[in-house]
């Protein structure tokens, strides 16, 4: 890699705030979509040939699998505001640096979590209170894709180093290429080998080592705007410093959070398999719902860490309002689309009706949701992308453990209680989000007032 800008990066300190969020936003959308369709294939397919206590496993498991790769993504978002903040600063060297040592922490990493997941498994599908018809399936799922937890990795260090100097197409091609694979894995293996859980669990790992392949073999005649070299694949101790400080607190922010929708999983599974296979079916639905508000924070993050690495605040403050409107405004069609047509997009995954029933009792109540985690979302790549990501990681937290899990369980627990009440639980965990992040900002603002003085 060289120091020749790329036609395909986008610079994000100069030209239309709106158009350049725009052209980002949407290669990182469509990624994120592709990418949530490997757990929706993955249950579709199921759905079509196996019984409930498939899609309960397929669905819990792949919410596991789902959480896992939430937090390497959100402790690679580290990685993507360290590079993104040397090309503002226009320092080719350190962000190739930044890459080196992104590789060897997220090498380590891949295998410490293969042994882990591999070995307790079990005790995984326990916690999350698997019913006893779908635990032998959950375990088994679990276990296959853990075996390939390395590439899954690997893909999205790849993806977030390339969404840090601004270029967001190619993670679009290399997951539109595993979807393909995935889908046409699912059929062969589930359809027609009958392979149920085990085959679509080996069509996710198949699908995404060749993403990977194809990648590695793309990367090599791009020039990305670094300086790069396979001797830089080393832990720089100072790029190592700044990504842990950024990548951790968002880390443990997204684990927090993705554990409070585990326990809520685990709630769900104890009031019955028709309940656990219906929500089931409704995650898959709310993992692309989300994907709106997951490409805006990505954006705004992209957006604000070059600006902030250019000393451009004001202009970074600019991005981040305008993608928080924009969000906001393709997420009330969202909310429309899951609020009254829930049975009818739940009947894609499955033909059971009392399934399909509770799938979309869940999105009533979780839909609103669509609209007010833009709000925060775009709060949240704000912060990370100014490199503040301790507020973030406070938010998780509090929001998790402080809201999110004890409504749900008040909600559970009412009298003749349903899944649109246990659904509520997330919108009005974001409704505290959002007055946090307000407060935040005050005291940014406040702070960054009294500096100038």
């Amino acid at each position: 890699m060289n120091t020749k800008e790329s036609k395909k990066e986008i610079s994000f300190t100069e030209g239309s705030v709106f158009w350049s969020l725009i052209r980002f936003a949407v290669p990182v959308l469509g990624a994120l979509i592709l990418q949530a369709a490997y757990g929706a294939v993955d249950l579709l397919v199921v759905g079509q040939f196996g019984d409930a206590a498939s899609i309960s496993a397929v669905g819990t498991g792949s919410s596991f699998m789902q959480m896992i790769t939430f937090v390497i993504t959100s402790l690679a978002m580290g990685s993507t505001v360290i590079i993104g903040q040397h090309i503002g600063e226009r320092k080719p060297k350190e962000a190739g640096n930044a890459v080196g040592t992104t590789i060897m922490l997220f090498a380590i990493l891949g295998l410490v979590l293969t042994v882990i997941l591999e070995l307790f498994a079990g005790n995984i599908a326990g916690i999350l209170q698997v019913p006893a018809e779908s635990f032998d399936k959950t375990v088994l799922y679990i276990r296959i894709c853990s075996g390939g937890i390395l590439v899954i990795i690997a893909y999205n260090v790849i993806s977030g180093v390339l969404r840090g100097v601004g270029n967001a197409n190619l993670p679009f091609l290399f997951v539109g290429v595993a979807c393909v694979v995935n889908i046409i894995g699912d059929l062969i293996l589930v359809g027609v080998f009958q392979m149920d859980v085990a085959g679509a669990a080996i069509a996710t790992v198949l699908a995404q080592g060749v993403s990977v392949v194809i990648s590695a073999m793309v990367l090599r005649r791009q020039n990305l705007g670094i300086q790069f070299s396979k001797e830089q694949c080393r832990i720089y101790s100072g790029e190592l410093k700044k990504i842990l400080n950024v990548g951790v607190p968002i880390a443990i922010q997204e684990t927090t959070v993705q554990i409070s929708f585990l326990v809520i999983n685990s709630i769900i599974n104890d009031m019955g398999l028709i309940q656990s296979a219906g929500y089931g079916v409704a995650q898959k639905l709310v993992s692309f719902v989300m994907l709106v508000p997951s490409a805006v924070m990505q954006s705004v993050s992209a957006f604000v860490a070059q600006n902030v690495g250019a000393g451009n605040r004001e202009r970074a403050k600019k991005g981040f309002g305008t993608a928080m409107i924009a969000g906001c405004s393709l997420g009330v069609c969202i909310f429309f689309l899951g609020f009254f047509g829930g049975s009818l997009i739940s009947s894609l995954f499955t033909s059971d009706a009392e399934v399909i029933a509770q799938s979309a009792a869940y999105l009533k109540g979780f839909v609103p949701d669509c609209i007010l985690t833009c709000i925060m979302f775009s709060s949240i790549g704000y912060f990370n992308g100014c490199g503040k990501s301790i507020p973030v990681m406070i938010q998780g937290i509090t929001s998790a453990v402080g809201i999110r899990i004890p409504v749900s369980i008040f909600m559970a627990g009412l009298p003749g209680a349903s899944l649109t009440m246990v659904g509520l639980a997330t919108p009005i965990t974001t409704i505290y989000g959002i007055i946090f992040f307000g407060i935040c900002f005050v005291w940014l603002k406040k702070s960054s007032s009294e500096s100038q003085r």
